[in-house]
C-alpha cells in the first residue's frame, strides 16, 4: 500500500468516527512503565513536537508546556486508561423494594477524541430498573467520568458505560444517552460549532418503545 493511499485511509476512518473494537485498544504492555516513567518520555517528545513547530522553547512560557501536557495526559484526561483508577462501586441491596425506574440525567461528562485529540464535551442520562441491587448516585457520575477519561470515540464510550451499569447492577434493564459536541467536528474540517452528537443504547424492559418513552419523558429528550 501506497503512503498516500495509507494516509487517505486514515483520514477517511477520521472523518467517518470510525471504532475498530468496543474495548479500548491497548498493548499488553501498556503499564510496564511507572507513570513517572510515562510522564518523562511524553514530555521529551512533546518538547519536540513543539520545536518542529518553529516554537521558541527557551521561552519562559514554553518551557513547562511539555511537563504540563505529560502530567495532564498520565494524571488527567487519560487517566481512565490505567485500571487502577476505575472507581470502586459498592451496590446495595434494594431493602425498600422500589421497582420503578431511576433516572439520572445530565452528568457531565469530558473525554478526548482518538483520531484527532481533541475534546469532546457533553451529557450523559442515565436509567435503571432494580433487579434487586441499587448503587449511589454519586456512582453514576463516577462510571461515566472514567470510562470519558481515554481516548475514545462516543459509540465505543456509551457501551463501555451501558456494559459496566449491566455487570454492577445484575441487570438488563438499563439505558443509557449521550449528547455531545465533537471539537474535531466543530474546530477543524467541516468547522460546524451548532451540531452535536447523540447516542443511545439500551436493554431488558427498555427494548419496549414504551418503556423507552417514558425515560425520554423524565429526561425532557426529543424522540
Amino acid at each position: 500500500m501506497s503512503m498516500l493511499l495509507e494516509k487517505e485511509i486514515y483520514d477517511l476512518i477520521g472523518d467517518n468516527h470510525q471504532m475498530t473494537s468496543a474495548d479500548t485498544p491497548m498493548r499488553t504492555d501498556a503499564f510496564d512503565k511507572s507513570d513517572e516513567q510515562k510522564m518523562q518520555s511524553i514530555e521529551k517528545l512533546f518538547h519536540g513536537i513543539m520545536e518542529e513547530m518553529g516554537m521558541d522553547m527557551t521561552d519562559d512560557s514554553l518551557q513547562g508546556t511539555p511537563h504540563r501536557v505529560a502530567k495532564m495526559f498520565i494524571q488527567e484526561i487519560f487517566s481512565g486508561l490505567n485500571p487502577k483508577n476505575k472507581p470502586k462501586i459498592s451496590v446495595f441491596e434494594n431493602s425498600y423494594n422500589y421497582d420503578k425506574m431511576l433516572v439520572e440525567a445530565n452528568i457531565s461528562f469530558n473525554s478526548t477524541c482518538e483520531h484527532h485529540f481533541l475534546p469532546i464535551i457533553g451529557k450523559a442520562h442515565i436509567g435503571y430498573v432494580s433487579s434487586g441491587k441499587v448503587i449511589g448516585l454519586s456512582k453514576l457520575n463516577r462510571i461515566v467520568d472514567y470510562y470519558s477519561r481515554r481516548p475514545q470515540v462516543q459509540e465505543r464510550l456509551i457501551m463501555q458505560i451501558f456494559n459496566e451499569l449491566k455487570t454492577v447492577l445484575e441487570t438488563d434493564n438499563v439505558i443509557v444517552i449521550m449528547e455531545a459536541k465533537h471539537l474535531c467536528v466543530s474546530s477543524r474540517g467541516i468547522k460546524d460549532e451548532s451540531s452535536f452528537t447523540s447516542t443511545i443504547q439500551y436493554g431488558g424492559i427498555f427494548d419496549q418503545k414504551e418503556n423507552r418513552n417514558d425515560f425520554f419523558n423524565m429526561i425532557k429528550f426529543e424522540k
